[in-house]
């Protein structure tokens, strides 16, 4: 049995736990808590983060000067019981140790050793200047076919084209497609052609090559996977830009043949990106997206080699060490996250609150998506997130820290179980049985999805597009701001609790965002954004922006309603977070530039 002078101590570290440090501590908390002198609901154990001192008095029959003080206890308790050092403050989640390095040896390129908030981590730093090596990066392989023509299709193939012609390459990129294919048309205005041999039927492209690039959409991986194996070259080389089809193999206890080495280079940005600013920096050496690369198999040592020759290729700034499993969990996530389905959560939330109260369709417009896409993700690419904060006024700071200390709590709870969804194979799962929905089958008709522009928030945007001035980035709305910074924070946080790298949490949580998805958004709309992307992406968009408009307008909006107070350790932990140094590390070299998007698909352009 417990003592008497326990449950205060109990009770501060339940106060303190947030949901997902509560998941995780509970199978050692139900010994404890079957003693306990009263019965302690389970909403109020999972969501005991944001319950009053006076409902957990209520609800557990401690008087009320017990639970004070147990509140009052908590950060101390949990410093030692639980952990410290993250960005959760008075919650005191403890931060995992990220992976201090994923270690790889390269006979062509040079390894470079960073250190991101302390920890140690090895990238290859791209540059034109090592289009020269990429010969040797590529020995052996006299053909790299890439098959797809979706997002990132054209910008890799285009991009590696160029780069193996300034290397003076024999090599040949040919593209290959679905017989009938629309994207034919699509790939000769790009340059490809059958009569020169870079343009052919996918599985013919997929038996002639020795590196194959596998760009079709997830859906369509897992479907076609094992006669796309079938179809490969012994000794030969696949290719993954997602993880999506390691995950679909392991939820089904199956893994690649072992006669194929299994590489991946991920930019991290979508494919329009890729190409814009690969385009933008020809003659800025090193200028590109970032990207993570992977070796899960690798039969003859080939395999590190051509994974980096590949990221230098396509025009990456920097190349990071990840493992598949790693990147499918980071990669999903993030685009459910920030990078798609949460932003597009916040500015549906947002831009009903302000008309509500009053403002105008056009300036709500320009205060929440014009603010995140311009203002917001100019200022956090250039000068990081802190200059958000510090350009504010004093009263816009007490408005930003209201938003950002009533968003943080729900905002980490949807993140929490979206990033398990990805990590228990769920969300992989639903994206393939979603895919047959795309195609009439079993006598149902077929649902593809559709452009999700049609709604009042992004008819005004075509207006205020239509009527912007050039340059114009938009105002620095200190709500909108509290907002949004506490869900990057969030998802930095769950990323960093589950030991993913710093250089991955960055790019999947800051970098991505601002340097690639939101200069889109702001320059051609959301569907732009959006079905620029992976379907993955773009199913987990609809499904993960309506949770996070219900509980940032249940949860959050309330709590700024109702006057409550700001949480000052959630704001002293943001100011004081190791991520801002580790930030300015990684950031491209150029600054992306949307003027006519002519290198994405035609049904996308849009307004």
């Amino acid at each position: 049995m417990i003592g008497p002078a326990e449950p205060n101590i109990l009770m501060a570290k339940l106060y303190s736990l947030s949901i997902g440090q509560f998941r995780e501590q509970e199978p050692k908390l139900k010994p404890v808590l079957v003693q306990l002198p009263c019965k302690l609901p389970v909403n109020l154990s999972l969501r005991s983060s944001s319950a009053s001192q006076s409902s957990i008095a209520a609800a557990t029959a401690f008087p009320p000067s017990v639970v004070t003080a147990a509140a009052a206890a908590a950060t101390s308790f949990l410093s030692s019981s639980v952990g410290s050092g993250s960005a959760l403050g008075v919650r005191m989640v403890s931060m995992a140790k990220p992976l201090t390095s994923i270690h790889f040896d390269s006979s062509v390129f040079k390894k470079e050793k960073i250190t991101l908030a302390g920890q140690v981590e090895y990238i290859v730093r791209g540059g034109r200047d090592l289009f020269p090596l990429l010969p040797d990066a590529f020995k052996g392989i006299k053909q790299i076919g890439v098959i797809g023509w979706g997002s990132q299709g054209p910008a890799q193939a285009q991009n590696l084209r160029d780069s193996l012609a300034e290397a003076k390459s024999d090599i040949v990129v040919k593209i290959g497609l679905r017989k009938g294919s629309h994207s034919f048309a699509e790939a000769r205005a790009a340059g490809f052609s059958e009569e020169t041999g870079t343009l052919g039927d996918m599985w013919e492209t997929i038996s002639g090559s020795d590196l194959v690039l596998l760009l079709i959409c997830d859906a369509a991986q897992a479907v076609n996977y094992e006669k796309i194996f079938s179809h490969m070259k012994p000794n030969s080389i696949l290719g993954l830009s997602h993880g999506f089809l390691l995950g679909h193999l392991q939820s089904m206890g199956l893994d690649f043949p072992k006669n194929m080495s299994v590489i991946a280079v991920c930019p991290k940005g979508m494919g329009p990106s890729v190409r814009r600013l690969y385009v933008q920096g020809k003659e800025i050496n090193g200028a590109g997206m970032n990207s993570s690369f992977g070796v899960h198999q690798d039969v003859d040592g080939r395999a590190t080699d051509v994974a980096l020759g590949w990221s230098v290729a396509v025009g990456s700034t920097f190349t990071f060490a990840t493992t598949l499993e790693q990147e499918c969990k980071s990669g999903i996530f993030g685009k459910q996250g920030i990078l798609l389905g949460a932003v597009c959560g916040i500015v549906g939330t947002l831009f009903r609150r302000y008309t509500e109260n009053g403002m105008s369709e056009d300036l709500a417009y320009k205060n929440t998506v014009g603010c995140i896409t311009g203002n917001i993700s100019k200022t956090i690419s250039t000068q990081g997130m802190l200059a958000v904060y510090n350009s504010l006024s004093e009263d816009g700071k007490r408005e930003f820290e209201a938003a950002y200390s009533a968003s943080y709590d729900p905002c980490i709870d949807i993140l929490y179980e979206c990033y398990e969804s990805v990590a228990s194979c769920s969300e992989i799962q639903r994206v393939f049985l979603a895919g047959h929905c795309f195609y009439e089958k079993a006598g149902f008709p077929a649902f593809p999805m559709d452009k999700i522009d049609q709604t009042s928030i992004w008819k005004v945007g075509e207006w205020v597009r239509a009527t912007r001035p050039a340059g114009d980035l938009g105002p620095l709305y200190p709500f909108t701001a509290g907002v949004y910074m506490a869900l990057m924070m969030t998802q930095i946080e769950v990323l960093r609790k589950k030991e993913h790298s710093y250089s991955e949490i960055i790019n999947e949580s800051v970098i991505e965002a601002v340097d690639s998805l939101n200069p889109f958004m702001h320059a051609r709309g959301v569907s732009f954004m959006v079905d620029s992307c992976s379907t993955t992406a773009r199913l987990g968009l609809r499904k993960w922006a309506p949770c996070f408009d219900y509980i940032l307008t249940q949860e959050a909006l309330v709590a700024v309603d109702n006057g409550a107070p700001i949480n000052q350790d959630l704001i002293s932990n943001f100011l004081s977070d190791p991520v801002h140094g580790a930030m300015a590390q990684l950031r491209p070299t150029v600054d992306i530039s949307v003027p006519h998007a002519d290198f994405v698909r035609p049904e996308l352009y849009g307004n």
